[in-house]
C-alpha cells in the first residue's frame, strides 16, 4: 500500500469519528435540553398543544413494549393518552448530547419511572433535528437497559 493511500485511508476512518464527537454550541446544547424538559413538562401536564409544538411531522416513537407511534399525530396522542396509565413521576436524564450534524443532535439518557411498585430503569435515545431556529424531536427510542 503506498503512503498516499494509508493516509487517506487513515484521514476517511477519522472523518466519522471527529463529526460524530461534535458538541453542541452552549446554546444549541441548552436548547436541546429545554425541549427536553417541555417534553417531559407537556407530557406531565397533559398539554398535546405544548407537545405538539416539540415533534416534527414525521415523527416517530419505539416503545419499551415493542410498539411503534408512526407521524405527529400518533406520537403526540400516544404520549399523552400513556401519561394516565402510567402512575408516578417519569424523569429522563442527559448523559450524552452530541451533534451528528449541524443540524441533527442525538441525546442519550435514563428514562425512569418512579411508581408505587419503586423504580423502573429505562433507556431513551431522542433524536432531534432543527427546524428554522428551533429544536424539535424527530424520533425517541425507548428500550430496557441490557447494562453498562
Amino acid at each position: 500500500m503506498t503512503m498516499f493511500r494509508l493516509a487517506l485511508l487513515i484521514a476517511l476512518a477519522a472523518l466519522p469519528t471527529a463529526a460524530l464527537a461534535a458538541t453542541p454550541s452552549p446554546q444549541d446544547g441548552a436548547a436541546i435540553r429545554a425541549v427536553v424538559r417541555g417534553y417531559l413538562e407537556s407530557r406531565d401536564h397533559g398539554d398535546a398543544a405544548a407537545l405538539g409544538a416539540l415533534i416534527t411531522a414525521d415523527a416517530d416513537q419505539h416503545l419499551t413494549s415493542g410498539e411503534w407511534r408512526r407521524g405527529h399525530d400518533k406520537v403526540v396522542a400516544g404520549t399523552i393518552g400513556a401519561t394516565p396509565a402510567v402512575p408516578g413521576s417519569l424523569k429522563i436524564g442527559v448523559d450524552t448530547l452530541r451533534l451528528i450534524t449541524p443540524d441533527t443532535a442525538v441525546v442519550d439518557g435514563p428514562y425512569d419511572v418512579t411508581g408505587p411498585g419503586g423504580v423502573v430503569h429505562n433507556w431513551t435515545t431522542i433524536i432531534l433535528v432543527r427546524e428554522g431556529k428551533a429544536w424539535r424531536i424527530t424520533a425517541i427510542r425507548n428500550a430496557l437497559p441490557t447494562g453498562k
